[in-house]
């Protein structure tokens, strides 16, 4: 399986683009992690990856997720609401593989990249990896939550 953890760097270049807010998900940043599905051609793989997901909703509601599948131009919310969003725009965003290939990408609620896998990963490895973050951390500390 193909991991990438973009969040570990300690020296960030703000010219390197896997640092640079996704533009086509703006709408989420400094509120929702977002956790972007894009459907493989037999939709096997993203239908266990969306499986592992939704098992546990309340997790999902306590890191702020969003989840969306992405299935050629087509955007389908599977955790949380929204609306208006362009397919096509996420994957050139994300820089995504082509239409019919497997992938999953984690944007932080500073609209940039922390996870990149080409096989679905589980729900506690991903509970796990957010957990880990330093804003979650500090989400975790306030009376509120």
């Amino acid at each position: 399986m193909s991991k990438t953890l973009l969040y570990g760097a300690t020296k960030i270049d703000e010219t390197n683009s896997a640092y640079a807010p996704v533009e086509s998900l703006a709408a989420f940043q400094w509120k929702n992690r977002v956790f972007v599905l894009f459907a493989d051609r037999d939709n096997a793989r993203a239908a266990r990856q969306e499986n592992q997901l939704l098992a546990d909703r309340s997790a999902l509601d306590e890191r702020d997720m969003m989840v969306l599948k992405i299935s050629g131009a087509g955007v389908r919310p599977l955790f949380g609401a929204t609306d208006g969003l362009d397919g096509e725009a996420i994957r050139h965003d994300l820089e995504a593989p082509d239409v019919g290939e497997f992938a999953a990408f984690l944007v932080g609620k500073d609209g940039t990249v922390k996870l990149k896998v080409s096989e679905p990963i589980t729900d506690g490895e991903l509970f796990a990896i957010i957990d880990s973050m330093p804003m979650h951390a500090a989400e975790s500390l306030k009376p509120d939550k």
